[in-house]
């Protein structure tokens, strides 16, 4: 019995097997050209362009920096990278990678995996890191339900955990267009790697 294909051909050119991802085919520009086009909250987002997972993972990172100043710089960069892996699979909303089940759980771990080595960072980060890295993530999901998604705060809070009102008060999203939202991206992966 013929296997289902389990790569993509990226537009660098390069082809990833996402059953058996390996870091020589993993590419900074082919994450940061997915991202921008992946629309967080399933695109439903007040605005003229989607909320896409890059503009969250450079916002999760600027909130990385703030909460953990003394964090080395390959955290941030594993902050940027956290969800790195929906270049390829998508961003599924909560509710939805709950009914897929641990399969999707796997998918994202060995492709999280892949990309870490790829730029040097460990397969797997320490849990007190990737825990910070989470509270990050979970602020930035407070923000954006709030300012763009259409969430009350008591809402937010009952989803993503009551949050300090100081620290939400100094960041606030604005939805610019893919293409200068990947480049940031870029730029931010450039800048984290030349101070490693």
């Amino acid at each position: 019995m013929k296997q289902p294909r389990a790569w993509q051909r990226m537009l660098s050119g390069r082809r990833l097997d996402l059953l058996d991802p390996t870091p020589v085919d993993i590419e900074i520009a082919d994450i940061a050209h997915g991202l921008a086009f992946v629309a967080r909250w399933n695109g439903q987002t007040r605005g003229d362009f989607a909320y896409s997972v890059a503009e969250h993972s450079l916002l999760v990172t600027d909130i990385f920096a703030r909460q953990q100043p003394s964090a080395p710089v390959k955290w941030q960069l594993a902050a940027l990278l956290h969800d790195a892996p929906e270049y390829v699979i998508g961003d599924m909303i909560s509710p939805v990678k709950a009914a897929v089940g641990p399969d999707y759980g796997a998918l994202d771990d060995r492709l999280t995996a892949a990309i870490h080595i790829r730029f040097g960072l460990p397969a797997q980060i320490p849990v007190a890191i990737k825990r910070q890295i989470k509270k990050a993530d979970k602020l930035s999901a407070w923000l954006e339900a709030v300012q763009i998604a259409g969430f009350t705060q008591a809402e937010a809070n009952k989803l993503f955990g009551k949050q300090d009102a100081a620290l939400t008060k100094q960041f606030s999203i604005h939805l610019r267009p893919p293409m200068e939202v990947r480049d940031d991206f870029t730029n931010r992966h450039k800048k984290l790697m030349d101070a490693l």
